[in-house]
Parts: C-alpha cells; structure tokens; sequence
C-alpha cells in the first residue's frame, strides 16, 4: 500500500481578488499543469506552519494569517495525496518562483483557462462558488 502524502496547500489570494498559481515542473508529478502553491507537511509540523514554509521557500511569500478551506483525499494510479487546503489572504512580499517555476496571479474569472491537476479541480469548483 502507498504512503498517503500529506500537504499544506495555499489558496492565495491578494486584495484584487486575483489567486496565485504555480506551474508545476515538467518533470514532477503532474507537470506542466497549474497549482495552488504548498508542499509537503513535515513531521512535527502543523499545516500552518508547513504552508508558511513552503510558501516563503517556492513563492518568497511571508504568511501572517490562513484559514481552513477545505480537505481532500486524492487518489491518482501512482500516488495518493491528503490535501489540507488553506485560504492565505494577509501575506507580506511579491510572489516569484524561487524554483525556477512560472508563477502567475490570475483573476478568479480566469481560473477555468487554466488546466489544473485532477486533485486540484475540487478545490478550483467550490472557490469558484463562493
């Protein structure tokens, strides 16, 4: 049986109402398609903690406050993931990719232009429903 990976996802969005995505690598799982940032949660860590990490070391953003958004379990044919979704909307910096990946703040209208990984389409629906 595969290890379930756990991981802090970041719903980003700025005062203009625009979410930040992320490019994933082409040579990591799913890659080539458009994310919301985050990573992996660390032992000992908790998903703030692990979401505010990840975001300063992929995107040079400074969390100062998230809020749940949602959580899901995703089963792709060669990986399993447990997404713990949060909302960041007070975050200090300018959002770059730091790991060479392309970086983008598009306006919630936009979003559906956009090809997500399976896992990430869930998420993709209910913040467009709010």
């Amino acid at each position: 049986m595969t290890k379930r990976v756990h991981v802090a996802v970041g719903v980003i969005i700025d005062d203009q109402q625009r979410v930040l995505l992320a490019k994933r690598p082409g040579h990591l799982h799913q890659g080539g398609k458009w994310e919301f940032p985050g990573g992996k949660v660390e032992p000992g860590e908790t998903v703030t903690q692990a979401l505010s990490r990840e975001l300063k070391e992929e995107v040079a953003l400074n969390v100062e406050t998230t809020s749940p958004f949602m959580e899901l379990s995703f089963d792709y044919p060669d990986k399993q993931v447990f997404l713990d979704i949060h909302t960041v909307t007070s975050f200090t910096g300018e959002a770059k990719g730091l790991e060479g990946q392309q970086v983008e703040w598009v306006p919630k209208d936009n979003l559906k232009q956009y090809e997500f990984p399976e896992a990430n389409k869930v998420i993709l629906d209910k913040l467009l429903s709010e």
